[in-house]
């Protein structure tokens, strides 16, 4: 288990945030350079059918070692990194928390009053960032802890496991993760994705998405002579923002409770862009959503002469709807977690993983915690013990479905 924290410094030391302008797939080069890396180590190790496809994903298999029977289990977690800041990180730091501020540079701290969950991991060995780059625990431990699991059964075979299927996927983090995952091929009867947070998340439920693109066609004239005449778009924008639930933003928002969540804005006098993304668990509460939006825009149409444009595009779906009929793999996951003394923090999540996507492709996919902390930014933390008990959740979850 010693080898995690080797592996994680190699896999971050790689750029491999992804880029949604982008057209390629993946959709940066820095993914398939990574993939390369764990192509090497995987054969290395001694997996079977080790593959990186044309499009940047990996698949492995770690062939049973009982007997037939025992159930075909995945685990899978993404190459990319979020593109909200730098993700090369080459000078990462090991501090031994005993409590207190934790400098990252000179302008940049990790302080408990800002970040109380400090105030639980004195004793414990944390990996930071230098405050110039994001750390990319999300998902490079998640990857960590795979390869090490893999690893420690490899090198303790009297520990019985069926079939294990390993996947690695690029552009997560751009919401294209599964757009090519190849369900059928990847042959795993259920999987488990390592990209959750502190230990013990456990996570079945997740947000329904929609992506929302606006466009405002204003009028633009000389301010001098603009009464009655000049159609200013940035206004409208802001009036259409105005319109929307102030209480139903992310920064007010918590547990179940869904959101509107303005993501860009790009505009001038004469033309004006904003982006949303819309988040809700349940169905009816996203459908409306998405009804608010339009009548919003109808509103403002009729009264500024239908200067705006609407695209709302569907990202993925609660995955309770799929994986609650295939409960029992709830409770492989929560038992393992109980056997190894780790209490099951069983919650939403609030936000995404591929599993979603996955689980209404037919592999019914919960999340399972990495160990980090403060994902896509410069804050971003995890604890070494995190990600060993992590390793070895993975490691338990094969040895308990081999024995049922």
């Amino acid at each position: 288990m010693d080898k995690i924290i080797e592996r994680f410094k190699r896999y971050i030391a790689v750029d491999t945030r992804s880029d949604s302008d982008s057209e390629t797939v993946p959709s940066t080069k820095g993914q398939l350079e990574l993939g390369r890396i764990l192509v090497e180590e995987l054969n290395e190790l001694g997996l079977e059918n080790v593959v990186q496809d044309d499009k940047g994903y990996i698949y492995a298999e770690l062939p049973a070692n009982t007997a037939e029977g025992v159930p075909v289990i995945g685990f899978i977690a993404h190459l990319d990194t979020s593109p909200d800041l730098d993700g090369q990180v080459t000078n990462p730091q090991l501090v031994d928390y005993q409590g207190g501020e934790i400098k990252l540079n000179d302008q940049y701290s990790l302080t408990e009053a800002e970040f109380p969950a400090l105030k639980e991991l004195k004793g414990k060995t944390l990996i930071t960032t230098d405050g110039t780059t994001l750390l990319g625990a999300d998902d490079k431990a998640g990857i960590a802890e795979i390869l090490t699991a893999l690893d420690y059964l490899i090198s303790n075979p009297e520990i019985k496991h069926g079939t294990i299927k390993v996947g690695f996927t690029p552009d997560e983090e751009i919401g294209r993760g599964a757009d090519h995952f190849d369900v059928e091929a990847f042959g795993a009867d259920f999987a488990y994705t390592l990209d959750g947070g502190p230990l013990g998340e456990l996570e079945y439920e997740n947000f329904n998405a929609a992506s929302v693109d606006l466009k405002i066609q204003g009028k633009n004239v000389h301010p001098g002579t603009a009464k009655n005449v000049m159609v200013n778009s940035i206004k409208i924008a802001m009036e259409l923002d105005a319109m929307l639930p102030t209480a139903e933003a992310p920064e007010h928002t918590e547990g179940y409770e869904g959101f509107y969540h303005l993501t860009d804005i790009e505009g001038s006098v004469d033309y004006t862009t904003l982006s949303y993304i819309i988040r809700d668990f349940s169905q009816e509460g996203f459908e409306n959503k998405k009804a608010l939006i339009h009548q919003v825009v109808d509103f403002l149409n009729n009264k500024y002469g239908n200067v705006i444009e609407v695209k709302i595009e569907d990202s993925y779906y609660n995955m309770k709807e799929k994986v609650e009929p295939h409960f029992e793999i709830i409770e492989l996951a929560k038992k393992s977690m109980e056997d190894l003394e780790i209490t099951p923090n069983i919650k939403p999540i609030r936000g995404g993983t591929d599993g979603a996507r996955l689980s209404y492709m037919g592999l019914p996919t919960p999340n399972l915690f990495a160990g980090g902390y403060n994902f896509h930014g410069r804050f971003e933390f995890i604890t070494v013990e995190n990600m060993k008990r992590a390793a070895e959740l993975i490691v338990k979850i094969a040895e308990n479905a081999a024995q049922k």
